[in-house]
């Protein structure tokens, strides 16, 4: 599967800090920093860009807000191998604080966004360009998008934003394969100058096939998580996407040596990736809140009565 046109984009941090409040330590931040960095992926995702207004820094760890000081923390004086990119969700962060990329440790920005947000969407990744950054628009849920709507909003992103990269993101774990080959050719005929991206969520166990998939359409920017951490059922394993792809660039070993020496423990203070609930809210293309909350509850197991209510709720 080499292609050198191919990008990996690790965001362990950031999507792994949705189960957590990003309440990592900066000791854990740098390591996970440093053995991506070392391991051939092209782009790590350190957390978000968050306007600190809205947020508190004594719920939320450092890595949901990305400033400067915060960056030099985790990355210091280590020679650069990857690039750093951060997320900007519309509404939370104001765009006149974004400091120019050349002051910055920052290389891209990735603008989340729903379709019904889209206008404004262009005109912050709009800002976020012209300020230096490589830039992406992560069009979320899209299993939920309406097509013709879908339609519209890729055609004006082709037309009206200065945006390198557009996202196909299967936020609920809802798409199948073929599903994915559809996406990927609509937005590949409609964005005929970008480049596309996939970012697959794990509820029924179809992250990695479908970003396999979306290989095989000539999508260039995949997204993977170590050990698939990330919100709720989580991601495309970054170890299974290295071990696929055969660019010889990729050295599997520092994410081996992490997932031993870290993951293990994490793996027991923090749940995440496929569990029964999540799969419900996959199957049944919802958002996986309510299986979190399920989760959290003393009712935790209790597969049959959650299925029960979700579809009794959406029969209603």
């Amino acid at each position: 599967m080499y292609r050198k046109e191919i990008k990996v984009l690790d965001c362990t941090i950031r999507d792994g800090g949705l189960m957590n409040n990003h309440q990592f330590s900066n000791e854990f931040v740098q390591r996970v920093f440093q053995v991506v960095n070392a391991s051939g992926v092209d782009y790590i995702e350190l957390g978000y860009k968050a306007d600190e207004s809205q947020f508190s820094r004594s719920e939320f760890g450092a890595m949901k807000f990305c400033s400067e000081k915060d960056l030099e923390a985790v990355v210091g004086k280590v020679e650069k191998n990857c690039k750093i990119s951060v997320m900007v969700d519309i509404g939370r962060v104001n765009p006149d604080t974004i400091i120019p990329k050349a002051e910055s440790y920052v290389d891209m920005m990735r603008v989340a966004t729903y379709v019904k947000d889209i206008d404004k969407a262009i005109a912050l990744v709009n800002q976020i360009k012209a300020k230096g950054y490589e830039t992406t628009i992560n069009i979320m849920a899209v299993s939920h998008a309406r097509e013709n709507e879908l339609d519209e909003a890729l055609i004006q992103v082709e037309k009206e934003s200065g945006v390198d990269v557009v996202y196909l993101v299967d936020s609920f774990g809802a798409l199948y394969s073929e599903q994915i080959a559809y996406m990927a050719k609509k937005y590949r005929t409609l964005l005929k100058t970008r480049e596309i991206g996939i970012h697959a969520h794990n509820n029924q166990q179809l992250a990695f096939a479908n970003t396999i998939e979306a290989i095989i359409q000539n999508i260039n920017y995949l997204d993977g998580t170590i050990l698939g951490i990330g919100r709720a059922a989580g991601n495309c394993p970054l170890e299974l996407l290295l071990g696929f792809l055969k660019n010889p660039k990729f050295d599997i070993r520092p994410i081996l040596e992490i997932l031993e020496t870290d993951f293990v423990r994490l793996r027991k203070e923090i749940e995440w990736g496929y569990t029964i609930p999540y799969m419900i809210t996959g199957i049944l293309d919802l958002h996986p809140r309510a299986a979190m909350a399920l989760r959290k509850s003393e009712n935790r197991d209790a597969y049959l009565d959650f299925y029960e209510k979700l579809t009794n709720e959406a029969n209603f």
